[in-house]
């Protein structure tokens, strides 16, 4: 009998068991957002601490890319789970910073809070007019077999003069939306809607509603 999981493919219906995906991620509050934002597609999204999975160890994220740092998660999760994987990598990029921190958001300055990394933007910031910036997500689906997707969402905004808001995390409550909120000021419904990773998520949700696309296959290692 076929492994109808592992083939995307196939039509999901009564008698089809549900596409069983690894999100390869450690957060678990992403794995929440993940599996509501992709709920309609009737898929079966596994943390990396479901009980059916191997032990999976994710890679440090080396690459100089979002796609091929998320691609790093999402194909070591897919080759030592055998089955597809999702994974994600963001940043945010200013302008006047020639598009850093970017892939570099997470250790920015090489501090270890969000706190210290935001004053750290300030003071690369202090006296520039150009406020620019934009939040950017890509998403990597990666298959066993070497089929990789990948779905890219971005928010454009402005960096503040100071932080806003008590909700969110991060670069939150320094990005001004055009609506004059922060990130920070957005309920989580409302972030979802908008936010980077939640446009990736909308662009993968809709290329995988009627169907899977079609599929170029390439080599994971």
């Amino acid at each position: 009998m076929t492994d109808m999981s592992l083939d995307p493919s196939a039509p999901v219906n009564a008698t089809t068991a549900p596409l069983r995906v690894v999100v390869a991620t450690s957060n678990p509050g992403k794995v929440t957002e993940i599996r509501e934002a992709l709920s309609g597609l009737g898929w079966d999204l596994l943390a990396l601490d479901d009980a059916s999975l191997p032990t999976i160890t994710l890679p440090e994220e080396t690459g100089t890319t979002y796609e091929e740092n998320a691609a790093l998660k999402a194909c070591a999760a897919a080759l030592q789970s055998g089955l597809p994987a999702l994974a994600d990598d963001s940043g945010l990029e200013v302008s006047a910073l020639n598009g850093d921190p970017g892939v570099f958001s997470a250790r920015f300055g090489n501090l270890d809070s969000a706190t210290a990394r935001n004053v750290h933007l300030l003071e690369q910031l202090r006296g520039k007019k150009d406020r620019a910036a934009k939040f950017v997500s890509v998403l990597l689906l990666a298959y066993p077999d070497g089929h990789l997707e990948s779905y890219r969402g971005e928010v454009a905004g402005e960096i503040l003069e100071g932080p806003r808001g008590e909700a969110g995390f991060g670069y939150d409550p320094l990005f001004l939306l055009p609506d004059g909120r922060s990130m920070a000021e957005l309920s989580v419904q409302e972030k979802r809607a908008v936010s980077h990773r939640g446009r990736a998520l909308e662009a993968l949700k809709a290329a995988h509603a009627a169907g899977a696309p079609e599929r170029e296959v390439s080599r994971l290692e």
